[in-house]
């Protein structure tokens, strides 16, 4: 399974506003949740593992993750802010690229699997400023796909 399998055209959004890390979390779940009432145990998931320390890798890059006890499919969202965030990460940077996962309990190995290849992608700073520079969500779902792709195959 690859990123592009999970993450969906209206699921990634371009210079989204929030105040914080809790509101971007918010943010995030209700893009993952397939459905209204799965939006609190989605929160929820990512606020805990937030709890266990920060999932942003610096650079300006951060992964929320968690795993929740439903019956759902795995599932990615993107998020670029306009004005980066406090997210408690290693360099001490701000955060501005997020892409956040949300998987059913039981997927552990391809839970760490997904998290490898998205940290991979960020890893290179030319991903990055592609990113960073695309003109609205469409460009970042596209540019995303492509260089996940091309990971992929290398």
């Amino acid at each position: 399974m690859q990123l592009i399998d999970i993450l969906a055209r209206d699921r990634v959004g371009a210079d989204l506003r929030v105040s914080g890390k809790k509101r971007l979390l918010e943010l995030l779940a209700n893009m993952l949740a397939p459905e209204a009432s799965l939006v609190r145990p989605v929160f929820e998931a990512l606020i805990a593992r937030e709890h266990l320390g920060s999932t942003a890798l610096g650079q300006g890059v951060a992964i929320p993750h968690g795993r929740v006890a439903l019956d759902i499919a795995p599932t990615a969202a993107f998020a670029r802010l306009k004005d980066p965030i406090e997210f408690d990460a290693p360099d001490g940077e701000p955060v501005d690229l997020v892409l956040a996962l949300v998987v059913p309990e039981h997927f552990t190995d391809q839970h760490l699997t997904l998290l490898a290849q998205v940290a991979e992608l960020f890893s290179h700073p030319e991903v990055c400023a592609e990113l960073r520079a695309a003109s609205d969500a469409h460009t970042l779902f596209d540019r995303l796909n492509e260089r996940t792709l091309q990971f992929s195959e290398s």
